[in-house]
């Protein structure tokens, strides 16, 4: 898993409330467990204006013009500024690939659904809740700023913008230390390398016959 540590970002707003995870990856695409590839769909169905399916070539599908994700200025975002209860809906761990595939690398609403939250730190990327007074100001500064980027740094969990303002996030310390060392569960596990290898060979010197 890619860490992060300091992310100077390019914002794309998407100001809706409730955005499911149906939503930001339909289950059409579910049928691949693959992590990678899921990028050109996500928000399908708000983003094209044909139905899409697996396999399809997005390159010529039509674009919906009025999508925020569609227009040139925002282009290359790696932070996406949202609403209320982001990722409600179902548990598909396919939500965060489709934004990390996306390119997205950090997301900032005032609550997010607990289930994609905890899937986002599991993915690499940082879901950052502030209240929603200060999300309201970023909505109110990015919308007619074109180039708005937001300097979020998970060390000292805080996020600067253009105008110098400054906020605070708070983040659980273990997901921060997983997410500043790029360790996800199999990177988690794979620090007792020694001491599976330990196990394996007294198992194996104990009960030889299970390895026949």
């Amino acid at each position: 898993m890619q860490a992060f540590t300091q992310l100077n970002g390019l914002v794309v707003p998407l100001d809706r409330a409730n955005v499911d995870t149906d939503a930001i990856i339909p289950k059409q695409f579910l049928k691949s467990i693959k992590r990678a590839g899921f990028g050109p769909n996500a928000f399908d169905e708000w983003r094209y204006l044909d139905h899409g399916e697996p396999g399809m070539d997005n390159s010529k599908r039509p674009l919906n013009p009025d999508f925020s994700l569609n227009q040139p200025r925002y282009q290359g975002a790696s932070v996406l500024l949202a609403r209320e209860n982001f990722g409600c809906g179902s548990s598909r761990e396919h939500a965060p690939w489709a934004l990390l595939d996306y390119g997205f690398r950090a997301i900032i609403a005032p609550s997010f659904a607990d289930i994609f939250f905890n899937n986002c730190f599991k993915n690499g990327i940082l879901p950052i809740t502030l209240p929603a007074e200060q999300v309201d100001a970023l909505f109110q500064e990015v919308e007619p700023t074109e180039g708005y980027r937001l300097l979020i740094d998970l060390e000292s969990q805080t996020i600067k913008t253009p105008r110098g303002q400054q906020y605070s996030f708070d983040v659980d310390a273990f997901r921060k230390h997983c997410l500043l060392n790029g360790l996800d569960d199999i990177g988690l596990t794979l620090q007792h390398v020694d001491e599976i290898k330990v196990f394996e060979a007294r198992h194996k010197a104990a009960q030889p016959w299970l390895f026949n």
